[in-house]
């Protein structure tokens, strides 16, 4: 006789109890299973809080933006600070350095600055060797002095190797890259060719290189190129 059917003529043997054996491993494979999907989407939660994304839409088309809040916390959490209260609605990109970089989020189509929010202090430069000024990145601008920056951002249009982080003075500081373009280069290309007006028009804050010298600034786009807002975009 098997030891099955040794067990369904014993009337005293426990019930099912070769299905509870097996009912047993199918749970645990069922929690195995179900901590395998948490960690799994634990795993891409936290990718994408380490990389929220934002729109920038334009005059001329939109940016897509995914911000290293991994790399640069305090920056990323300043920029989108401003990106939720709707600070950059309705600014422009007033600086257009063609090949270098178009700046924009301080000033309103008629070149007057828009205040920084006085409750929120200056960002501690948080660049670094590892975050490069490449083309296609985004930094916030600043003054000389390397934790200055407060609003206005610039996305890199070629290879700017002088702003990059050198060492901890203030002359090698460099600028803070907090994100990259996604989607929408080509819209930043287009940007980057509009006609400018080189006159004496305020622009400011002005990009300072290790050298000292400038960044060419004062390069205003003849017509705005309205921001028309930014927003963080869902996570993925």
């Amino acid at each position: 006789m098997t030891e099955t059917a040794r067990q369904n003529s014993n009337p005293h043997a426990p019930p099912f109890q070769g299905g509870e054996i097996r009912r047993g491993a199918f749970l645990a494979l069922l929690a195995f299973s179900a901590a395998l999907c948490c960690n799994s989407l634990y795993a891409e939660n936290a990718g994408a809080a380490a990389h929220p994304s934002v729109r920038i839409e334009t005059s001329l088309g939109d940016i897509d933006l995914e911000l290293y809040a991994d790399q640069a916390p305090e920056t990323v959490r300043n920029f989108l600070a401003y990106v939720s209260e709707k600070f950059y609605d309705g600014t422009v990109f007033h600086r257009v350095a063609q090949g270098i970089v178009i700046q924009g989020g301080g000033f309103t189509p008629d070149m007057k600055e828009k205040s920084p929010n006085a409750a929120r202090p200056p960002v501690k430069n948080e660049a670094t060797t590892a975050l490069k000024n490449t083309r296609g990145t985004i930094s916030m601008a600043r003054s000389a002095d390397p934790d200055s920056a407060t609003c206005q951002f610039f996305i890199n249009t070629g290879d700017n190797v002088a702003l990059n982080h050198l060492n901890a003075t203030p002359q090698g500081m460099g600028y803070c890259v907090f994100g990259r373009v996604i989607a929408g280069q080509d819209v930043v290309d287009k940007i980057n060719a509009v006609a400018v007006d080189k006159g004496e028009k305020k622009s400011e804050p002005k990009l300072f290189l290790r050298d000292g010298s400038e960044v060419p600034s004062a390069e205003i786009p003849k017509v705005p190129v309205l921001i028309k807002s930014i927003r963080e975009l869902p996570a993925k």
